[in-house]
């Protein structure tokens, strides 16, 4: 990584997808597949979106997927791929990643940025925007968020309240509060009000700032992340990661800091329009995914589809090779691998993860 660091992206390349499966697994998750058909997956897409606005990157990742990572990513350096033991949620991740760039550039103003490896965001040039501001800001010691303009009122999402502007950085504003998932009615009446966003889980601080908020809402795993990053660059890495990791706490940056700071009204919002997706579901994925002229939305190939007037709005994903043939069944989502076939429909998307908790409570590894 080069020297005179301003400005790094980390980006925590973790979860299964679950409710992508039987596509999405945990040896094989969605942000490693081209689910959009632009030929990059949505690591690389990431990637793409970040390199001309940062001066460096990290990934961090776990065991099961370090070699795939490294091999998607030929300009991501060795010593910027970080592999994390076992998964401990996001803010193990974010503040292992700050903690070892602080550790190697400490005489740096480091600003740091946590994007999610598995998003897709298609208006590039307002999301540099966006990130632009958000660094803007975070140089007056802030943490800070991008809201993501909400266009329906969903319950698949956490909400950010926004207030005041900051003072001389336009764009920004002051977060009144993080809001869990809401229920329908409430996710409506937020709307109504014009100042709520989605939260969509991206961050941007001074590396010491976001590390000075950890050492006072989680002190453990602070000091915890402080004695592997010490080690990291060292032979000792491996030894005191495998005596300090296993006993982090499990939690979401969200959880860990964002809240309770947003209280003491250290969070702020720049709200944006990204044409942003989480790619949560398979209906999420057909709405990113145009349909052929016989209203079929394919994914990741391509297969034989008879269908009759009654069968717009499917969703297919042909991934065993098959022929597959969806017949008079509108909204059908039909996933065929070789070794499961899901066949459900858009209204049921979310519901797609009591399958994987299902198999999982059976011990059907070989499915997972």
């Amino acid at each position: 990584m080069a020297e005179g660091l301003k400005f790094c992206a980390i980006v925590p390349a973790g979860g299964a997808g679950t409710r992508l499966w039987p596509l999405s697994r945990a040896g094989n998750p969605k942000f490693l597949l081209d689910l959009t058909g632009t030929g990059r997956t949505l690591l690389q897409a990431t990637w793409d979106r970040l390199d001309p606005l940062v001066d460096g990157l990290v990934v961090v990742t776990g065991e099961r997927h370090a070699e795939a990572v490294g091999a998607q990513l030929p300009g991501l350096a060795a010593e910027d791929l970080m592999v994390e033991p076992s998964p401990r949620d996001s803010m193990a991740a974010i503040g292992l990643a700050a903690a070892v760039l602080a550790h190697r550039h400490p005489d740096a103003d480091l600003v740091v940025g946590s994007f999610a490896a598995d998003h897709v965001i298609t208006e590039q040039a307002a999301f540099a925007d966006a990130v632009r501001t958000a660094v803007e800001a975070a140089r007056r010691d802030l943490v800070v968020t991008i809201g993501i303009e909400a266009d329906h009122p969903s319950t698949a999402f956490g909400y950010v309240e926004t207030g005041d502007p900051v003072d001389d950085v336009p764009g920004a504003f002051a977060v009144r509060a993080f809001t869990e998932k809401p229920d329908a009615e409430t996710a409506a009446a937020y709307l109504a009000t014009g100042r709520f966003r989605w939260n969509a889980g991206m961050y941007v601080a001074r590396a010491g700032v976001l590390l000075r908020h950890l050492q006072r809402y989680q002190p453990v795993m602070h000091e915890g992340l402080q004695r592997i990053a010490a080690a990291w660059d060292t032979p000792e890495r491996a030894a005191v990661l495998a005596e300090v990791w296993p006993g982090l706490t499990r939690i979401a940056i969200d959880h860990a800091i964002s809240e309770p700071l947003a209280a003491e009204g250290g969070i702020a919002v720049v709200p944006a329009v990204l044409g942003w997706s989480d790619v949560g579901d398979w209906r999420s994925l057909a709405e990113l995914t145009p349909p052929g002229p016989d209203g079929v939305t394919r994914v990741l190939g391509d297969a034989a589809l008879v269908r009759a007037p009654a069968g717009e709005g499917a969703l297919v994903v042909p991934a065993s090779g098959r022929t597959v043939v969806v017949l008079g069944v509108p909204d059908a989502v039909v996933v065929d691998t070789p070794d499961a076939l899901l066949v459900s429909t858009r209204a049921h998307a979310q519901d797609v993860k009591r399958v994987v908790d299902a198999l999982a409570a059976e011990e059907r590894t070989d499915l997972l």
